[in-house]
């Protein structure tokens, strides 16, 4: 999966990168002075358990330089310091290198779901109001209203409705550009909290890992929660899940139902969106919940 992904999105300056990876790794485990341990799950980047010279527990990454999500992550994790987030102990983005804070255990916030949903939708906006507490950098994190151009660029790849509802795309970019301009606040966003993303720590109870990294609408980071976890498994069902978690996360945001219910009917669109501008096909919980939503808009 790794050389499929990094290949199809960086071509040959992704081909280049993984031919020199095992030298790269080399080289950055000598500088930092660390121990390699097992590697994880590999999409995008290369990330590994490292452990430093002192003994402490961290996370090595490691991605094609020219990568913008890891400058962004970079900056958005150097912002939080800790507060909410893994702290960043290292980085060379001219290396296309991150060491990071290793969350341990690392349990995952998913294995609450089902058996335990609330206690699951009550981490996730602790760990978000950590997250949100803190001031956006003045610059170094783009602005949220820069994912508007995907509905418009799946409405042009697909003039005559394609896999989607028309009318949801339509319905999702106007809703994308209403809930931007009453945004209540300007805050630093995760971009990407859900439950595989926020790990139970020893620092504090939970971390969240992974931040994709946007300034905009706090009840962004909202959308995304209501179709996961796993939102390509068939369990467990996000719709059952949803009149209880819309209820607590209204309460728990301190948002109008109303702008959670449009929040997340835009992310499940926008997800499945992103889905088919990767040429997979929309199957799974977010056409679910988009449907369930629908009718409360």
């Amino acid at each position: 999966m790794l050389t499929r992904n990094v290949t199809g999105v960086w071509g040959d300056a992704g081909r280049s990168w993984l031919a020199g990876l095992p030298a790269l790794l080399t080289e950055v485990l000598d500088r930092w002075r660390l121990t390699p341990g097992d590697p994880f799950a590999l999409t995008y980047h290369w990330v590994m358990a490292v452990t430093r010279e002192s003994g402490e527990a961290a996370v090595l990454k490691l991605g094609v330089p020219t990568s913008e999500h890891l400058r962004v992550e970079a900056t958005a994790l150097r912002t939080w310091a800790g507060n909410g987030a893994v702290r960043l102990l290292e980085h060379d983005l001219d290396r296309g290198a991150l060491l990071m804070e290793r969350a341990e255990p690392g349990t995952r916030a998913a294995t609450l779901v089902p058996h335990d949903d609330a206690t699951a939708t009550g981490v996730l906006l602790d760990v978000m109001h950590g997250l949100h507490a803190t001031p956006p950098p003045a610059t170094g994190i783009p602005d949220l209203r820069d994912l508007a151009g995907g509905f418009a660029q799946y409405l042009h790849r697909f003039p005559d409705g394609g896999p989607l509802p028309e009318r949801w795309v339509r319905t999702a970019a106007r809703l994308f550009d209403e809930l931007c301009d009453s945004a209540p606040a300007r805050v630093l966003l995760h971009g990407d909290l859900h439950h595989d993303n926020v790990l139970r720590a020893g620092r504090r109870p939970w971390l969240a890992i992974d931040p994709h990294g946007y300034v905009g609408d706090p009840g962004f980071d909202l959308g995304c929660l209501l179709y996961n976890p796993d939102p390509g498994a068939p369990e467990p069902d996000a719709v059952a899940l949803l009149p209880a978690r819309l209820e607590q996360l209204t309460a728990g945001a301190g948002q109008p139902r109303e702008r959670v219910v449009a929040w997340g009917f835009v992310m499940a669109v926008l997800s499945e969106v992103w889905t088919c501008e990767d040429g997979g096909e929309p199957d799974g919980k977010p056409l679910d919940v988009a449907r369930a939503l629908e009718p409360l808009l």
